[in-house]
């Protein structure tokens, strides 16, 4: 009798302990929702959209391939999507200094706003960002040359859809 006490007051503690665990898992998925749920929310209002320019080494020359997308774009905005506001964000690869590499992306995202602006798009929906080689951002990190050429990029976002 006393053995069964001893063997059911263990499983008890064992079933208490798997209880407290279950317990602190649920609190942690809780927390990592509430985490997702904000990010949400933060991203509320951003559509990231697979409008991409990419760029030869050290150009800010618009390439022939990447126009059509780009024409599309500004056609979907123009019909569909008037007033909204769109934002270009400049990369580059890490060979460079990093104040020459900011010049740079300043400098394609540039081309890719002033290209949307003259297919259609009022001047004043486009903005164009920098971020260089901010190592946070690149696709590829710390490939340059051949290998580099997905961190050689303009990225289009929607700060605001418009009607």
């Amino acid at each position: 009798m006393a053995e069964l006490q001893s063997r059911d007051s263990a499983i008890e503690a064992k079933a208490d302990a798997n209880a407290a665990a279950i317990a602190g898992l649920k609190q942690e998925l809780a927390e990592k929702f509430a985490r997702y749920d904000k990010a949400i929310a933060e991203m509320s209002g951003k559509v990231r959209v697979n409008a991409m320019a990419h760029f030869d080494f050290d150009s800010s020359d618009l390439r022939d391939a990447d126009k059509a997308a780009l024409d599309e774009l500004a056609n979907v905005v123009s019909n569909s999507h008037p007033g909204s506001l769109l934002t270009v964000e400049g990369f580059t690869d890490a060979a460079g200094g990093s104040g020459y590499n900011k010049r740079l992306g300043q400098a394609r995202a540039d081309a890719v706003r002033d290209y949307l602006v003259s297919a259609g798009l009022p001047a004043d929906s486009v903005r164009a960002v920098s971020y260089g080689e901010s190592s946070d951002r690149q696709v590829n990190a710390g490939a340059i040359k051949d290998d580099g050429m997905a961190n050689r990029r303009a990225a289009v976002i929607f700060d605001r859809i418009g009607s």
